[in-house]
């Protein structure tokens, strides 16, 4: 697909964060029946698992859900090179090395959250990775870690990766803590400051930055963009409300109005889920993705237990999908 700067640029004013375990394949061809425009993101993946493990289960992907960019993790400045040339080969409109993640598993490869602490070795990765592609190169980090002071840290990482040629960073308003958190209370328990990244597109006016983290409503993200940044990213409430966010994204934050409903986001995915199933694949892999569909609905807890308890069975496919969505339709009518 042919993406220019521009239309990338465009497309992450919105985007759905990469959240592992979460945004594979299914759940991005989900989210790209409700908006045609945001920006979706990979799981993240690492450079090496990109370089030696089975391409097609970790990162293929269906062109239907471009504009989709490809999350690395790693921090070694030739693995991540030959790892974005292969997503460019692939297909990706763009690669994103993370910086925020705060788990044991990505410290212990010194990569994620912990690279906040070496901003001249990202800056570094960066180089090879921009040297190595064609397809923007992005980041996504913490505003800093453990006992640093965000409002020095921040900035200086920025400035130091911006060198190298990043234009676009994705900042989660929080610290990341290192030690003596998990990774899921690193997602609600240090403070959000999002003023401080709205600072950072005052210093620096030139870059494309998207503020991420504790964001659950278009609301709040056009409140966003109405200060000054450039994008807004959201996480766990595009996925577990996935309708809320999305389906109302392409009016209210790019302008067009062709917008869809839950229930024809069901149907438009019933081809796709009959795809999955005869080439080997199971229900449930995709339900899985499409259990908050209509939350705060009449019939949403029945649309949830009716996918939860038949997904799994012999000979589950299309026609279980309908007999959840009629708990919602019948309930509407």
């Amino acid at each position: 697909m042919e993406t220019t700067d521009m239309q990338l640029s465009k497309a992450s004013r919105l985007s759905v964060a990469p959240m592992m375990d979460w945004t594979d394949r299914h759940c991005r061809m989900l989210h790209r029946q409700m908006s045609r425009h945001v920006l979706l993101y990979s799981e993240m993946v690492t450079a090496p698992a990109v370089i030696h493990g089975d391409r097609d289960r970790l990162i293929g992907f269906d062109p239907a859900e471009h504009p989709v960019a490809l999350q690395l993790g790693g921090s070694d400045p030739a693995l991540l090179a030959q790892a974005a040339r292969i997503a460019q080969d692939m297909g990706y409109v763009e690669v994103n090395l993370n910086c925020g993640c705060p788990s044991d598993r990505v410290q212990s490869g010194s990569f994620g959250a912990v690279l906040m602490e070496n901003p001249a070795l990202v800056a570094e990765c960066v180089a090879a990775m921009i040297a190595a592609v064609d397809i923007p190169v992005t980041v996504k980090c913490r505003i800093g870690v453990d006992d640093q002071d965000p409002a020095e840290v921040l900035p200086e990482f920025i400035a130091r990766v911006a060198a190298t040629g990043v234009d676009r960073f994705s900042v989660h308003a929080r610290k990341a803590w290192l030690q003596g958190l998990s990774p899921k209370e690193n997602r609600d328990i240090p403070p959000l400051d999002h003023d401080l990244v709205i600072a950072m597109k005052a210093l620096f006016p030139h870059l494309h930055l998207s503020v991420n983290g504790g964001i659950t409503s278009l609301d709040q993200a056009q409140d966003f963009l109405d200060r000054g940044l450039d994008g807004v990213m959201i996480g766990r409430a595009a996925y577990h409300t996935p309708c809320d966010i999305l389906l109302d994204a392409d009016a209210r934050i790019y302008g067009d109005p062709t917008g869809r409903s839950a229930e024809e986001v069901v149907h438009l995915m019933l081809p796709y889920i009959a795809d999955h199933l005869q080439t080997g694949g199971r229900l449930g892999q995709i339900t899985r993705h499409m259990l908050g569909m209509f939350q705060g609905r009449p019939g949403a807890k029945a649309w949830r237990r009716h996918l939860s308890e038949n997904a799994h069975l012999a000979g589950a496919g299309p026609d279980t999908v309908l007999a959840a969505l009629s708990c919602v339709t019948d309930k509407a009518a």
